[in-house]
Order: structure tokens, then sequence, then C-alpha cells
């Protein structure tokens, strides 16, 4: 199932997703739908699932305010979440979408919905800030050393995603 707008809302307040990150991911869900809309004016190639997009936006961090079951890690449990409510469309669409992800051949985004939806996360914090402000923040966090060289290793793969999906870069 893909969910509407309003029932990927009712999902916010049954996971209790926090305020701040309600913010986030509606300003994702419309990055990705304006990256979406440039991508297929650039490319004849680029046909996406609209609304399979923008309800994978609206729950991409679902899982924020959820206990994680022992070995997970975000978004392991909005996948595990969006599966129990029956959108495996969805849940396969969020998983690829954390930073790790673009480092890993087995979960790196390789649709368009899954391009656009790590694209578009990566350009918003709690306004849209684009990519390089994104990585900005995270660098000014001082980071792990292990999350650094994750933060070091994705930034240039994230501008090539960029640059294939709306010319940005």
């Amino acid at each position: 199932m893909i969910p509407t707008e309003t029932q990927a809302k009712v999902l916010w307040d049954k996971y209790d997703l926090p305020r701040q990150k309600r913010l986030h991911c509606a300003l994702v869900a419309k990055v990705a739908m304006e990256l979406a809309k440039k991508c297929q004016m650039m490319n004849a190639k680029c046909q996406i699932n609209e609304k399979l997009l923008v309800a994978a936006a609206l729950l991409h961090d679902i899982d924020k305010n959820v206990p994680k079951l022992p070995g997970e890690q975000h978004p392991d449990t909005a996948v595990r979440i969006l599966k129990a409510e029956g959108m495996d469309e969805v849940a396969a669409l969020v998983k690829t979408h954390p930073l790790h992800a673009i480092l890993d051949p087995s979960i790196a985004p390789k649709t368009w919905e899954e391009k656009i939806l790590f694209l578009a996360d990566k350009m918003v914090k709690y306004k849209i800030i684009g990519v390089d402000g994104r990585f900005a923040l995270w660098n000014a966090e001082h980071l792990p050393a292990r999350e650094q060289a994750i933060l070091d290793a994705a930034y240039p793969k994230v501008k090539e995603l960029e640059k294939e999906i709306a010319g940005l870069a």
C-alpha cells in the first residue's frame, strides 16, 4: 500500500514523530517533488512514481521516537514499521535513504525515486539548505572518526547524484 499524504501524517501521530522531524519530512517531500519535476524536464527517461516518492519522503524518518530492536540502526526501524503497516514499497524506498547507503552497493539508491529521496533528504535540515549546507552542518558536529569517514566518502558521491538528478552540481 502507498499511503496518501493524510494517511502518512496519521502515522506521524501514531509513532509520535517529533515536531521538528515532521517539518523536515514535509520539506523533504516538497524538495523531492521539485527535483522530480526538474529531472523529468531534463531527462525523458526519468519516470517517477510521485505518490510513492511523496509517501516515502513523508515517512522516511518515522522511526525517530520508536525504540530500536537489537542490531537495528536508522532506518532499519522505519523499514520494520512500514512493513508492519503493509507499506512494503515505501519501506523498500526508505531503506535506501541514509547517508551510508550511497557507499553500500547492496542498498545504494538505484531507482529515480530512491535517488531523489536520498538527495532531497541531504538538502534539508529544518529548512532547505542544499547539499553543501547539510554537509557543513554535519562537519561542524565533530563526529566520531568512523562517522566522519562515512561523511567524507559520501560527499563526492552525493555531489555526483546531485548533478545526475538536476544538473545542480
